[in-house]
Order: C-alpha cells, then sequence, then structure tokens
C-alpha cells in the first residue's frame, strides 16, 4: 500500500496537460449551463443617473457553431496574445544583456554586500509600486527577479516567485493612479451620481491608504520569501559561477554601459514632461489627465512600453559588451540577441495552451455570469458597516478568479456596491479601496490572468527533473495571498473604526 501510495504521489500533470483539462472543462460547464438555461443580471448606470438592467448568458461551447468557432480562431488568438508577442520583444534586449555579461556584473555589485532579506524587499517593493504601469511589468520583472537571484547566488525561481507574488498581490496598489484606476473612477463616480450628481474624487483620494499597502505588503512578501520559499526550493547549481571580484575591463565596461543607460532614459523622461520646451513628445494630448495622457490605452508609453525598455537593454548590453571587450565583432552582438530565446520552445507551446483556455473561458461568458451573480448579493443585502465591508471585500476576491479584469468586474459591481455603501453611510472612495484591496488577494491565484503564463513559463524554464505542474506553482503562492488578506483586512478595519483619512479628502464614511 506504502508503494502505490508514493507512486500516485509522483504523478504529476504538466501545465500543459492540466490547461487542456481546464478547456475541456470549460466547453463542458459551458454546454450544461446553457440547457439549464443559467443567466444573470446586473445593474449599471447611464449617463443621465439612471439604472439600465443588463443581463447575462452563457455562450454554448460545447455546440457545432462552438466548437466551429474554436478552432478557426485558435491560430488568431494565439497570434494576437499580448504578453506573447512582449515577451518575445523583451528577451532580445534580456539575451544580449546576458551574454554581454552586464547583467552578471551589475547583479554582483548590488548583491556582494547587500543584506540578502534588504535585497528582497527592495525588489518586492519595486513589483508593487510598478502596478502603476500596469500588466507589463510582469514582463520585465519576472526576468529580472529570476536572474537577480541566479547571478545572487540564490535559487531564480524564489526570485520569479517574488516577483510574481508582489505584482499580483499589489495589483491593486497604487499610490498613484495609473489608466487603470483612472477608468474605475469613472465607473465610481458615475454609481455615487445616483445619490449626488456632483459628486467628485481626487486624483490622490487614496494615496495614504495605499502608501501604508505597498510598504506592508512589500514587507510580507520578502518575510515570506526567505521564510518559506528559499528553504523550500534549497540550492540552485549555477553553472560557470564568476569570480568573486570586477576586472578592470568589466568595472569600465559597467561605467558606460550605466552611463549611456542614464543618458537613455533622461532623454525619455524629458519627453513625458508637459509642456517642455521642445519636450512632452510622447504623452497622449486627447487625453485631459496627465496620468492618463501617459498610461492612457492609445498613448505612447502603453503600446510602446516593451519597446522602450528593450531598446534600453540593447543599449545597456551592447556598450558593456564593446567596453568590456567581450563583444570583439558584430557577429557576436547579433548572435546574443537570439541568446535568451534558445530554450523558447516549450515556453510558446505552454503560451499556445494557455492562451487557448483563457480565450475560451472568456469566450463562455462563465466569468461575467459569476460576477454579475455575485453583484446580486450585494445589492439583495442589508448589511451595513463591517459585514458589508467584508461582503464587498469577498466579493471582489472571489470574482477576480474568474473575472481578473479590474475594469470588467467594476463596471458590473460598481452600480451595486457604491449606492449600497452611500445607503449605508459608507463613501464611494472606500468601496473602491475594498473592491481594489478584496482584487490583491485572489489575482496570484487564477490561470485566467493572462499574465499568469508568464510566472508558469519562467517556473518550467528554471525548473529541475522535478515538475511542479500548475497547481504546484500555484501552492508556492497561497502563502503569499493568505498573507495578504490578513494584511488588508487588518487596514480596511482600522481606517474605518479610527476613521482615518483614506488620502486627500476622502474618508471611510460619507459624511
Amino acid at each position: 500500500m506504502k508503494r502505490i501510495r508514493r507512486v500516485r504521489e509522483k504523478i504529476v500533470l504538466h501545465p500543459i496537460m492540466t490547461f487542456c483539462i481546464l478547456i475541456l472543462l470549460t466547453i463542458i460547464t459551458s454546454g450544461i449551463l446553457t440547457l439549464f438555461n443559467v443567466s444573470a443580471s446586473y445593474n449599471t448606470i447611464s449617463t443621465n443617473g439612471s439604472y439600465v438592467r443588463q443581463f447575462v448568458f452563457v455562450e454554448n461551447l460545447f455546440s457545432l457553431s462552438g466548437l466551429k468557432y474554436i478552432f478557426s480562431n485558435a491560430v488568431s488568438n494565439f497570434a494576437s496574445f499580448t504578453p506573447l508577442s512582449m515577451l518575445i520583444i523583451i528577451l532580445i534586449g534580456f539575451g544580449i544583456m546576458d551574454k554581454s555579461g552586464f547583467l552578471d556584473s551589475l547583479f554582483y555589485i548590488l548583491t556582494k554586500n547587500a543584506n540578502k532579506r534588504v535585497v528582497t524587499f527592495i525588489l518586492s517593493l519595486i513589483c508593487v509600486l510598478a502596478s502603476i504601469v500596469g500588466d507589463l511589468s510582469y514582463i520585465v520583472l519576472i526576468p529580472t527577479a529570476a536572474l537577480l537571484f541566479k547571478y545572487g547566488k540564490r535559487h531564480p525561481k524564489a526570485g520569479i516567485i517574488c516577483a510574481f507574488a508582489s505584482m499580483s498581490c499589489g495589483i491593486g496598489i497604487n499610490i498613484f493612479m495609473n489608466s487603470i484606476d483612472s477608468s474605475l473612477l469613472s465607473y465610481t463616480t458615475l454609481a455615487a451620481s445616483i445619490f449626488t450628481s456632483n459628486y467628485s474624487i481626487s486624483v490622490f483620494a487614496y494615496v495614504l491608504i495605499m502608501l501604508i499597502a505597498a510598504v506592508v505588503a512589500a514587507l510580507i512578501v520578502s518575510d515570506v520569501t526567505e521564510r518559506i520559499i528559499v528553504p523550500r526550493l534549497g540550492h540552485y547549481e549555477l553553472m560557470d559561477e564568476k569570480e568573486d571580484y570586477l576586472t578592470k575591463r568589466e568595472k569600465r565596461g559597467l561605467i558606460l554601459s550605466l552611463g549611456a543607460g542614464i543618458i537613455y532614459l533622461l532623454i525619455f523622461i524629458y519627453n513625458i514632461i508637459p509642456n517642455a520646451p521642445l519636450g512632452g513628445n510622447l504623452l497622449d494630448y486627447s487625453q485631459t489627465l496627465y496620468i492618463d495622457k501617459l498610461f492612457g490605452y492609445n498613448s505612447f508609453f502603453n503600446q510602446g512600453f516593451v519597446f522602450v525598455v528593450t531598446l534600453l537593454f540593447f543599449i545597456l548590453g551592447l556598450t558593456y559588451g564593446f567596453g568590456s571587450k567581450n563583444f570583439k565583432s558584430g557577429k557576436e552582438v547579433w548572435e546574443s540577441l537570439s541568446y535568451s530565446l534558445d530554450k523558447i520552445g516549450k515556453v510558446l507551446v505552454l503560451i499556445f495552451f494557455a492562451s487557448s483556455f483563457i480565450f475560451i473561458f472568456k469566450k463562455s461568458n462563465i466569468g461575467t455570469l459569476v460576477t454579475a451573480s455575485l453583484a446580486s448579493v450585494i445589492s439583495a443585502s442589508e448589511f451595513t458597516g463591517l459585514p458589508l465591508i467584508l461582503l464587498l471585500f469577498i466579493v471582489s476576491a472571489l470574482s477576480t478568479l474568474v473575472l481578473p479584469s479590474s475594469i470588467s468586474k467594476w463596471a458590473i459591481l460598481s452600480a451595486s456596491a457604491v449606492p449600497v455603501f452611500m445607503n449605508a453611510g459608507l463613501s464611494p472612495e472606500f468601496a473602491t479601496v475594498i473592491f481594489r484591496a478584496g482584487e490583491c488577494c485572489s489575482y496570484a491565484l487564477t490561470p485566467v490572468m493572462a499574465y499568469f503564463v508568464i510566472y508558469i513559463a519562467f517556473m518550467e524554464l528554471y525548473s529541475t527533473d522535478d515538475q511542479e505542474g500548475l497547481f504546484g506553482n500555484i501552492k508556492y503562492l497561497m502563502p503569499y495571498s493568505g498573507f495578504i488578506t490578513i494584511m488588508w483586512i487588518v487596514i480596511l478595519l482600522a481606517f474605518y473604526l479610527i476613521a482615518l483619512p483614506l488620502g486627500v479628502g476622502a474618508y471611510p464614511g460619507l459624511w
């Protein structure tokens, strides 16, 4: 019996097989829900301040037309999957930085005399604050964290887990509003118009509570990484370990590359300063708020961010390579560009199946149906005070598992949550903060999130012979989710009970 039990424990499904099973379950579930005519409805608010009832039905994919749609769109969906193209482009930049030796030398300087816990905390804090640029940060910071830990003679998977957990658990923590917060603010303001037609919210309405949450979240993530994740992963064997010093050529290359990088960044920064002489060329002046000019959907920063970062990496790697004489010819440069793409074959296959699952699940409308059903729970509740706060918090966390998009969720939940909160004497700003807090607790755990596959892909890239599987990699994230949940409950209740200001001109209470 013991032998049979051990054999069973060793059976771990590869993430690709797990995604195939999830695809099949989604298709079958959509057919069953359609068979029983399962539907839901929720309220939205029109521009004239009146309720509009919206109905949600499941798209039946377990049918001839549904299967034809899946097959006919499989290729185009994979080709248009945003994380795929961004990952390939950013890996070109990482390739030249890695092959030239720039990353090895830079991370050696950064980690040589630094306390490992301090390095982990700084990485976590940067990742939490990186939510200001949206989901694009996953593409840059996950591979960076892996190499930071790798060249710091630690397991790169610990860096991957730390970075992903920080960005996902910090998805709703923005000290300054980004484009997503701007869209959420418009829904909140529109929902508040049911009670007050001229209700306005400051762009700094959440700055205090978010500042506290950012620091505490970074401390929690770094502590969990050091106390739980690093010991669990154990030692990582680094091939071709670097000598414990920098040569004169390496120092010269590092100085030249950092100097070139600083000049590049200064030019870029000057071009996002509004109304600067001959500057501000990279802003979208069709928008009103600066945050939308910088991070809006049609802004240069949003559409060209990955290429901007890749070009920075290219400059750093190229300058270091020739400055340290690690590059002696143009041929070595061109070969280095594909260095990080050498093992990407299995990653591409994984992304294909993950993108197919996300596409099929989204098409089924199951996530929207669940979220709409949860919105009706809020509308029907007669809770006030602490029970109401916890209800919205739980609804936000649960709906995030099936509908990760913040804007899509709040478009459904805001018309129910905000009026109920205002009727209970709680502010729309506080409702929005609770909604964002709930997202932080479960965002890291859902494979429906597009950039979740980037986490799985890099975990597989640095895996040894032992396969973790999809749910094995999710288990690494569960301690972070648990502690972040406790953190947010404590912070929200403290601000509510003490009546602390959330930020500029915003309080938990309405009056």
